[in-house]
C-alpha cells in the first residue's frame, strides 16, 4: 500500500497493517566477543532444563532473574556449572568444561533468553557455538543465531546455602513420590501449597490440611532409618524438582524441620537441588 503499510491477501481475506520505520528496529551488534567455545546441544539443554524452574520472578533482585553460568573446579576437573535460585529453592547442574571456555567470565543469562534457547534446542542434536563477552552472549545452532544482553549484577555466593552436614537420609522411588505429592496437593491452599512430610522407620506419610477444602493423607514405603521427622514443603517446588530427576530413586538429605534440605538424583551426580522448608 505505502511505505508504512503492509498488505496481506489470502482467498477472500484482506488485511492492511501499519508498520514502523526500519530505523526504529534495535541494533544489537556483537562487538568484541573474546571467549568462544562449542558444546553438545544436549549438554546445554540439560543445564537449562535442570535449573530454569528455580529462576526468580521477582524484579526486586534482578540478579536472580536468570541462570548463572560459570567455570568451577570439581575435584580437579573443570566444569561448566549452571545455577538458579529464587531464595526458596536452588537448582544446580554441570557438565565438562567445553574447550575454549576456561577463561570465560561468570555470567547471568536472562530468563527470557533461557526460555527462548530451551525452545530452540528442544529435540535438537549437534553442537551449539557460544561467544561471550562481559555484557553479551551469542548462541549459534544450525541456521539460528540468538544474541542477548547479560544481566548486570553479582550473583550471590550460593555455596553458603548448600547444606553439607545433613545427617538424615531418605531414599524414595521418584515416580511414586511425585504421584503422592500430586494427589494430596489437590486440596492444598492455592497460595501456600503446603504439604507435610512425616518420616519414620522406612515410612513416609504425606499430609495436607486445608480448612477451606478439606484434608488428604497418603503413605509410601521408603528407605529411612534416622530419627522421626515432620517437615513441610511447597508442593509445587517439590514437583518441579522431582520432575527433573532422571533416575528411579530420589535422595533427600535432611537435618531438621527448619533447615534446608538437599535433594539429589541417584543416577546423576552432576545435579543437585536445595529446598527451604515451610511451616505446616
Amino acid at each position: 500500500e505505502t511505505a508504512t503499510q503492509l498488505s496481506l491477501n489470502s482467498g477472500s481475506s484482506s488485511f492492511v497493517l501499519q508498520s514502523l520505520p526500519r530505523e526504529d528496529f534495535p541494533s544489537l551488534t556483537l562487538g568484541d566477543m573474546p571467549h568462544a567455545f562449542a558444546l553438545p546441544a544436549g549438554d546445554l539443554l540439560r543445564l537449562i532444563d535442570k535449573t530454569r524452574s528455580a529462576i526468580s520472578n521477582e524484579d526486586t533482585r534482578h540478579y536472580l532473574n536468570g541462570i548463572y553460568l560459570h567455570i568451577v573446579d570439581e575435584d580437579g576437573t573443570s566444569m561448566l556449572r549452571a545455577v538458579a535460585t529464587d531464595g526458596h529453592r536452588l537448582a544446580q547442574a554441570q557438565c565438562p568444561q567445553p574447550v575454549g571456555a576456561s577463561e570465560m567470565p561468570a555470567i547471568i543469562v536472562p530468563r527470557k533468553t533461557v526460555n527462548e534457547l530451551q525452545k530452540l534446542l528442544k529435540n535438537s542434536s549437534g553442537e551449539v557455538s557460544a561467544q561471550v563477552s562481559e555484557t553479551k552472549i551469542n548462541f549459534s545452532h544450525e541456521n539460528i543465531s540468538l544474541t542477548s544482553k547479560l544481566i548486570d549484577g553479582k550473583f550471590p555466593d550460593y555455596n553458603r546455602v548448600i547444606p553439607s552436614n545433613n545427617d538424615k537420609r531418605l531414599s524414595v522411588d521418584a515416580k511414586a513420590f511425585v504421584q503422592c505429592v500430586d494427589r494430596v496437593s489437590a486440596v492444598s491452599n492455592e497460595r501456600s501449597r503446603a504439604v507435610k512430610l512425616s518420616l519414620a522407620d522406612d515410612s513416609l506419610t504425606f499430609t495436607v490440611s486445608n480448612p477451606e477444602s478439606g484434608s488428604a493423607t497418603d503413605e509410601l514405603g521408603v528407605g529411612y532409618s534416622a530419627d522421626s521427622l515432620d517437615i513441610g514443603f511447597n508442593a509445587r517446588y517439590l514437583l518441579d524438582i522431582t520432575g527433573q530427576l532422571d533416575g528411579d530413586m530420589a535422595i533427600f538429605e535432611l537435618a531438621d524441620s527448619g533447615s534446608p534440605t538437599l535433594i539429589r538424583d541417584e543416577q546423576d551426580a552432576d545435579a543437585l537441588y536445595v529446598l527451604m522448608p515451610m511451616r505446616v
